[in-house]
């Protein structure tokens, strides 16, 4: 992670200032703190230029965050954000992935694993176009499918 920290310390790169925040707000949430405000800062400046549903996918994480780090409490509005950017965005795997992602690691009546195994599937679809062949979000959907799959024949 040290390589990743370090390519995010030099670079203004959302994709990887998401993924890094993930990380490092499960790790070490003290340290994570200033990751996550510039996080905010630097989606919050790009709105209105972002693709389709990025910056609604990307703020939904913002309050994710902040909510792991109990610096605020949104995870309705999270949720919310997320919903919204599949349908300003419904081909585009990231945002399909996201939201997955979100029904994954939200509690029920929130979540759900099943509904998440349906929108990583429909984001594998897309993630076949070869401009996604070297995009870390394309192997975390195939892992997050093994794992709905996984969980959902314990049931």
């Amino acid at each position: 992670m040290s390589v990743w920290k370090t390519y995010i310390d030099t670079h203004e790169d959302l994709l990887y200032e998401y993924g890094y925040c993930g990380y490092i707000v499960s790790e070490d949430k003290e340290a994570a703190r200033p990751y996550v405000a510039r996080f905010r800062k630097h989606v919050e400046s790009r709105k209105g230029k972002l693709p389709k549903g990025h910056y609604e996918m990307y703020m939904s994480a913002v309050y994710v965050f902040e909510l792991r780090l109990k610096e605020s409490i949104h995870p309705i509005k999270a949720m919310s954000l997320a919903k919204e950017a599949t349908k300003l965005a419904p081909t585009d795997p990231m945002v399909l992935t996201y939201y997955g992602t979100s029904l994954f690691y939200a509690p029920k009546p929130f979540g759900s694993k099943q509904e998440a195994l349906e929108w990583f599937e429909r984001a594998e679809t897309y993630f076949r176009a070869p401009k996604w062949q070297y995009c870390w979000l394309r192997e975390a959907n195939q892992m997050y499918i093994q794992q709905c799959k996984e969980k959902l024949k314990k049931q």
